[in-house]
């Protein structure tokens, strides 16, 4: 299979307006969607594309460009307006549309954007897709142009929120509702900022909102999964029984227990785990799945309670592809992208913290309680900025610094680096039993990196 220069591993992310984040490469885009699903099923004349986005000021520019390829291919368009890419990912299935797609750069600062692409059952597509869009991008006369009544039209179809909201809802637990709950819950002033209050005030709890004020430049500025201190002011000061950050596109969460204490999503996935085997949903031996990010915590954990953890490459779309694979019910990653297969085909952060209350509903703990079981062990990350990706495997300094460091640690610990999917960037993540000798660790290689890849 040949390298994707498009895709990285959450669909076309960049600084929007500038290659490959352009109008000209999302019209070309556009094009290609349709020619790919047309191709698939030949019979479908006039495929139907969702296409969704959050709040960024670039969203509009290529929310029109993306949509304008897809009607000069012949393709029909369902604009959703701002919607969480899990959101996208249902109407997708739930209209019965030929692929879904979301504009949107997740977590990153405004002036990012991105392009995630869903196939009719509203999965990411895999790897080998990906490349055949990036041929025809790279190759727009591999495409037929299509001329008077083969053209496409485009609609914009607010109401289809009101879907996914239904659909997250019942998710959860009927036996339980939110009355008398106090929540504060943070949108990132991000896709999620209109539907998500909604979901948790209709199931009967008090919302106390923060990041649902978009003006096209505050999305996930200071605030959402990656920022949750306003949200964890808000807990102590209201008194609140959680707090729930869900970042720019939705589908990722970071929580904030009653006392203010920032819960893992390693820890969350532990907790998920109990409370599917205490359901009967997950069997001693079933598999929860996880990347190689997790930490170990969290395998020795799962292996306490009876289940095996595999590990994949980073992405939730990887994740997803094994849990499809073997029938996996229960995966995700430290960020807090959790998939509960059952209920969503992609992380959603309103699902997840929708069933951490479940977990203490069912267990009649707080979530300081139930996640206080898991003990993750000491971990650092550190973000190096690179000017080359060189294969890490072929620069022999680096592979004996990871080595020595291991071997420091007494083969209890673990060394990982890895390259950025999005961004100039070689993560170093050390994960050990003693927290001073990891910190030490990380920060000697983050150095040696730096100087190797600079």
């Amino acid at each position: 299979m040949g390298e994707r220069k498009l895709f990285g591993t959450d669909g076309i992310r960049g600084k929007a307006n500038v290659y490959p984040m352009t109008c000209e490469i999302a019209t070309a885009l556009g094009r290609a969607v349709v020619h790919y699903f047309q191709s698939i099923n030949p019979l479908n004349t006039k495929p139907l594309i969702i296409v969704g986005k959050d709040t960024r000021l670039s969203c509009y520019m290529l929310e029109m460009a993306f949509s304008s390829g897809v009607c000069s291919q012949g393709g029909e368009v369902i604009l959703t307006g701002p919607l969480p890419t899990p959101g996208v990912a249902f109407v997708t299935h739930s209209m019965r549309a030929d692929a879904g797609v979301m504009i949107s750069a997740s977590h990153n600062p405004f002036y990012d954007n991105g392009i995630k692409i869903f196939d009719a059952k509203g999965f990411k597509l895999p790897d080998a897709a990906e490349l055949e869009l990036e041929r025809l991008v790279l190759n727009p006369s591999l495409m037929p142009v299509k001329v008077g009544p083969q053209l496409g039209n485009a609609q914009r179809l607010k109401e289809v929120f009101g879907r996914y909201i239904v659909q997250v809802k019942s998710a959860f637990n009927q036996d339980y509702d939110l009355e008398g709950m106090r929540i504060v819950l943070d949108c990132a002033n991000g896709a999620g900022y209109k539907v998500t209050p909604m979901m948790f005030q209709e199931l009967g709890a008090e919302v106390l909102p923060i990041g649902v004020s978009p003006n096209g430049e505050n999305i996930n500025l200071n605030v959402g999964s990656l920022h949750p201190e306003s949200a964890r002011e808000q807990v102590l000061k209201y008194r609140a029984d959680i707090g729930i950050c869900i970042d720019g596109d939705g589908d990722r969460v970071t929580i904030v227990d009653e006392e203010g204490t920032i819960v893992d999503g390693d820890k969350l996935i532990g907790l998920f785990a109990k409370l599917l085997l205490d359901r009967g949903e997950l069997k001693k031996g079933d598999t929860v799945v996880g990347t190689v990010m997790s930490n170990f915590g969290l395998e020795f954990y799962l292996k306490d309670l009876g289940l095996k953890f595999h590990r994949t490459k980073v992405g939730d779309r990887y994740i997803i592809e094994h849990m499809r694979a073997n029938h996996g019910i229960l995966g995700g990653e430290p960020s807090g992208h959790i998939i509960f297969s059952k209920h969503s085909t992609t992380g959603d952060g309103s699902l997840a913290a929708l069933k951490a209350i479940e977990a203490m509903k069912h267990f009649k703990k707080t979530l300081k309680d139930l996640v206080g079981e898991i003990e993750l062990f000491p971990q650092v990350l550190k973000n190096v900025v690179v000017s080359k990706k060189p294969d890490l495997e072929k620069v022999p300094s680096i592979q004996k610094a990871i080595k020595d460091a291991e071997e420091k640690m007494g083969g209890k610990g673990r060394v990982l680096l890895r390259y950025s999917g999005t961004e100039p960037l070689l993560r170093v993540m050390v994960e050990g039993q003693n927290a001073e000798l990891v910190e030490k660790l990380c920060q000697e290689l983050s150095d040696l990196v730096k100087k190797e890849l600079e």
